[in-house]
C-alpha cells in the first residue's frame, strides 16, 4: 500500500513539474498617450487565461497554450484591440497603445455661458420644469426662476432678460428653434409684463448668458431656448383655481399612442386681492386676462414628429398715478392688449441626415390710452397704439459625423410688420431679416471638443449685412473637471420703436469672451465663469418735443460700452437628505454711451452684486414641500436725463442722478400633496401657498421726474408683500414619482 502511495506522489509531481516546465508566460504594458491604463481586461481568445493590468498599465500571466492564438485588450472607455501571437517555448512580451473610445456620455460637452435643463442632458440639468414651479418667488415664470441663476439682473420695473449688463430687449427667446415675439404680455409704463407661455408646456430648456450658438441671432446679450413637451404618457384633465385665476384643461392621447390633442383654458383678476393686500399702485380697472391655448401632436410612421401650438390672450388695466407736472391731479393709464401666437415645428430623419424645421406666426395690439382726471369730462386723451404682425420660419440639416461629431446648416427668415400712432408720431415700419448659418461640433476625444459656427444676415430696412463668426472650445481637467471658452460676435437690429424717422441706421454690435471652469459629480455641480463683452453701434436717440412728450427716436449708431464680470454658482442635492439648494453671486462692471445718455454712465439696469440662494426641503411623511429664495442686488444707479436745443442741435444731460437703495427680498412657499404615496388615488392634488417678499422690504425699481426736473416720484412695486392660495388637480396621470424624485 505504501508503494503504490509512493507511486501515486511521484506521478502528481512529475505532472505538476511538466506542466510547470511547458507554461509560458505572457506579459507586457497597455498604456495611452504614454501614460499606463489599470483596469484593462488581458485575455487570450477562447481560453480562460487572462490578468488585469495594474495601476501603470503592466500586465502579466501564464498559459500552457501553444501555436497562434489572439491577445484581446478591452476596457470601457478605450477600443478594443486584437493582437495575433505565436506561443512556442518562449515567454511573449506585447505592449500595446489603446485608443480612446468615442461615448457621446463620456464626452466633454461646451458649456461656457450655457445652462441646459432638458431630457437630453438630465446629468447637467439645472432648471428643470419641477424647479421652476417650486422655487418661491418664481410665480411658476421661467423669466422670474432664471433671476436666480448668475449673470441675470433683477430688473422690476419692465420684463425682459437683462443678461450680463444688457437691456431687456438684447436677449431672445425662442420656442422648438423659432423666435417668439413679444414673450410676455402688454403692459403700462412702471409695471412689468408676465411670461405668456405656461411652463408645463416646455421640457427643457437651454439658457445661454452669452456665446451661444450660430443658429440663433438678433441678440446682443443671451438666448433662452425653449423646448416644448411631446406626447404624453396617457390623457389627463387638469384644473387649478385661486383668488387669482381660474383655469382647465386636457390632454387626450390617441388609442395608438402616436398621437395626442389638448386645449387648456384660463381667467384671471387681481380685484378681490386689492380688497385684501395694501396694494402701491392704485388700479382703477384690476388687472385681469383671459387666455387660451389648443396643441396637437403626430408621430408619422417614417418617424418624423409634427407639433403644433396655438394660444390666444388678452389683458386690460387701468392705473392712477399722481402728475408730476401739476399740484393734487392725477393721471390716468389705461391698457388694452391682445395677442396671438401660432407654432408648428417638423422634425424627420432622412438617412444620416436631420431635418428641423419650424414656422410661427404672431400678432400682438398694445392700445394705451393717457389722459388726466381733469380733463376726463372733456375727452382729452392721447393714444398709443401698437399693431404688430410677425413671421418666422427656420430650417436646420444636420448630418452626424460620428458619435460625439456632427455640421448642420441652414436658414432663417424673421418678418416684422409694425404700425404705430402716438399724437404726431404714424409710422408703419417693415423688416425682412434673412439668415443663413452653418456650424459644426467637432469631438476630437472624450476629454476635447470644439463648436465652431458662421452665422450672416441680411436686413432689408437697414439694406445691410453683417457676418458673425462664433467659437467654443471645451477640455476635460480631470474626471469630474472641465473648462471652456468661447468667443462670439452677434448683431441685432435698434429696437423699432426708436425708429420713428428716417436715419442712416446699421446693426448694433457685442463681442463675447466668456472662460468656464466647471466641476459637475452626482447631485452636486460647480461653475465659475468669468467674461467680458464688448458693444459697438449702440444706438444713440434724441427726444421729440421734449416740453410736450417724451417720445425717443434713434438718431446714429455712434454708442459704444463694455460689460466685464465674475459669476459663481453651486448647487447640492445629495449633502442633506430631502434638501435641494443652491447658491449664486455675479459681479459686474459695466458702463454704456447710449440712448440718450450724454456720455458713458452705469446702465439704470445694471447693479454690480447680485447674491441669490434657494432651498428646497421636502418632507415625505407630512407630504410636504418647503421652499425658500433670497435675492440681494446692490443699488442700480437711475438718472433724469432730458433734452435742450443749444442752437441748432439737440444736446442730452442729466440734471439729476443717484443710486437706489439695495434690493432684498425674502420669498417662502409651501406645497402640500395630500394623496401622495396612495397607489389607488385617480388624481393628484396640489396645495399651494407662495409668500413673496415676506419681510415687507420697500424696494424701489427707479424714479421718475418732472419736465423741469423738479418733482419726482418713485417706482415701486405694485405691492410689497404678496399672497398667494392654490389648488391644482390632476386627474389621469399620476405624478407622484416626480414630486418625490424632484423634490417637489
Amino acid at each position: 500500500m505504501k508503494a503504490q502511495q509512493q507511486k501515486i506522489f511521484f506521478l502528481i509531481s512529475f505532472l505538476v513539474f511538466t506542466l510547470q516546465f511547458a507554461q509560458v508566460k505572457i506579459s507586457g504594458k497597455v498604456i495611452f498617450r504614454n501614460k499606463g491604463i489599470g483596469d484593462v481586461n488581458v485575455t487570450l481568445k477562447d481560453t480562460y487565461d487572462g490578468a488585469t493590468t495594474d495601476t501603470n498599465g503592466n500586465f502579466s500571466f501564464e498559459t500552457v497554450e501553444k501555436g497562434s492564438h489572439s491577445l484581446v485588450f478591452t476596457h470601457p472607455k478605450y477600443i478594443d484591440v486584437e493582437k495575433n501571437i505565436n506561443i512556442d517555448n518562449q515567454d511573449v512580451v506585447m505592449n500595446i497603445d489603446l485608443k480612446e473610445q468615442i461615448s457621446e456620455i463620456d464626452a466633454v460637452v461646451v458649456s461656457a455661458g450655457s445652462i441646459e435643463a432638458s431630457d437630453k442632458k438630465r446629468a447637467t440639468a439645472l432648471l428643470t420644469p419641477i424647479d421652476i414651479y417650486t422655487t418661491a418667488g418664481a410665480d411658476g415664470q421661467i423669466s422670474s426662476a432664471l433671476n436666480y441663476l448668475p449673470g441675470v439682473q433683477k430688473v422690476g420695473e419692465t420684463e425682459g432678460l437683462f443678461i450680463r449688463g444688457g437691456t431687456g430687449t438684447e436677449s431672445k427667446i425662442f420656442m422648438d428653434g423659432s423666435l417668439i415675439n413679444n414673450y410676455f404680455s402688454n403692459s403700462v409704463p412702471g409695471i412689468a409684463g408676465r411670461d405668456r407661455f405656461n411652463t408645463s408646456l416646455f421640457k427643457g430648456n437651454i439658457f445661454s448668458s452669452g456665446g451661444y450658438s450660430a443658429l440663433y441671432g438678433q441678440a446682443l446679450s443671451g438666448a433662452l431656448m425653449l423646448e416644448s413637451v411631446d406626447l404624453p404618457d396617457q390623457s389627463s384633465y387638469d384644473f387649478g383655481i385661486s383668488p387669482i385665476f381660474l383655469n382647465a384643461g386636457f390632454q387626450k392621447l390617441g388609442n395608438n399612442k402616436n398621437s395626442s390633442y389638448g386645449a387648456s383654458l384660463g381667467y384671471s383678476l387681481l380685484s378681490l386681492m386689492q380688497k385684501v393686500f395694501s396694494f402701491n399702485t392704485d388700479f382703477i380697472d384690476a388687472p385681469q386676462g383671459l387666455n387660451g391655448d389648443f396643441n396637437f401632436r403626430i408621430k408619422t410612421k417614417s418617424g418624423g414628429f409634427f407639433k403644433y401650438y396655438g394660444m390666444y390672450d388678452s389683458n386690460k388695466m387701468g392705473v392712477k398715478v399722481p402728475s408730476l407736472e401739476n399740484e393734487d391731479e392725477y393721471n390716468l393709464i389705461r391698457l388694452k392688449g391682445k395677442n396671438t401666437y401660432h407654432n408648428l415645428s417638423f422634425k424627420q430623419k432622412f438617412g444620416k441626415y436631420l431635418l428641423n424645421a419650424g414656422a410661427s406666426y404672431s400678432y400682438n395690439r398694445s392700445n394705451l390710452n393717457f389722459s388726466s382726471e381733469k380733463n376726463k369730462i372733456e375727452g382729452e386723451k392721447s393714444q398709443l397704439l401698437n399693431d404688430g404682425n410677425y413671421i418666422n420660419f427656420k430650417a436646420v440639416l444636420e448630418r452626424k459625423i460620428n458619435k460625439i461629431s456632427a455640421i448642420r446648416g441652414g436658414f432663417e427668415l424673421n418678418n416684422t410688420d409694425e404700425k404705430l400712432n402716438f399724437e404726431e408720431v404714424n409710422k408703419n415700419y417693415k423688416d425682412l431679416i434673412s439668415s443663413v448659418f452653418l456650424e459644426t461640433d467637432l469631438g476630437f476625444s472624450n476629454r476635447f471638443s470644439t463648436k465652431i459656427g458662421l452665422r450672416a444676415e441680411n436686413s432689408s430696412y437697414l439694406n445691410k449685412n453683417n457676418v458673425a463668426p462664433r467659437f467654443a472650445l471645451a477640455y476635460r481637467l480631470a474626471r469630474e473637471w472641465t473648462t471652456s471658452f468661447a468667443y462670439g460676435l452677434f448683431y441685432q437690429n435698434p429696437e423699432s420703436k426708436y425708429i420713428n424717422f428716417p436715419a442712416d441706421l446699421d446693426f448694433q454690435k457685442s463681442q463675447h469672451y466668456i472662460f468656464q471652469v466647471q466641476r459637475s459629480s452626482e447631485g452636486r455641480s460647480l461653475r465659475f465663469e468669468a467674461f467680458y463683452k464688448k458693444y459697438d453701434q449702440l444706438i444713440k436717440t434724441f427726444t421729440i418735443n421734449p416740453q410736450e412728450n417724451q417720445i425717443q427716436t434713434a438718431l446714429n449708431n455712434q454708442g459704444y460700452g463694455y460689460a466685464k464680470g465674475l459669476e459663481l454658482f453651486w448647487r447640492d442635492k445629495k449633502t442633506f437628505k430631502n434638501i435641494d439648494y443652491w447658491l449664486s453671486y455675479s459681479f459686474l462692471d459695466s458702463k454704456r454711451d447710449f440712448m440718450n445718455y450724454p456720455m458713458s454712465l452705469k446702465p439704470n439696469f445694471a447693479s454690480e452684486h447680485t447674491v441669490s440662494a434657494v432651498a428646497k426641503r421636502f418632507i415625505p411623511e407630512w407630504k410636504l414641500g418647503v421652499n425658500l429664495s433670497y435675492t440681494y442686488a446692490k443699488g442700480r444707479p437711475y438718472y433724469d436725463i432730458t433734452t435742450k436745443m443749444e442752437g441748432d442741435k439737440f444736446v442730452n444731460f442729466t440734471r439729476n442722478e443717484g443710486r437706489l437703495k439695495d434690493y432684498k427680498a425674502l420669498n417662502l412657499s409651501f406645497n402640500y400633496l395630500p394623496n401622495l404615496g396612495k397607489k389607488d388615488a385617480k388624481s393628484f392634488t396640489v396645495f399651494v401657498l407662495s409668500i413673496s417678499n415676506i419681510l415687507g422690504s420697500k424696494n424701489v425699481y427707479g424714479y421718475n421726474f418732472s419736465q423741469d426736473g423738479s418733482r419726482s416720484s418713485a417706482v415701486v412695486p405694485p405691492v410689497n408683500t404678496f399672497a398667494f392660495v392654490g389648488v391644482f388637480i390632476s386627474f389621469g396621470v399620476d405624478k407622484t414619482q416626480d414630486a418625490i424624485n424632484n423634490n417637489l
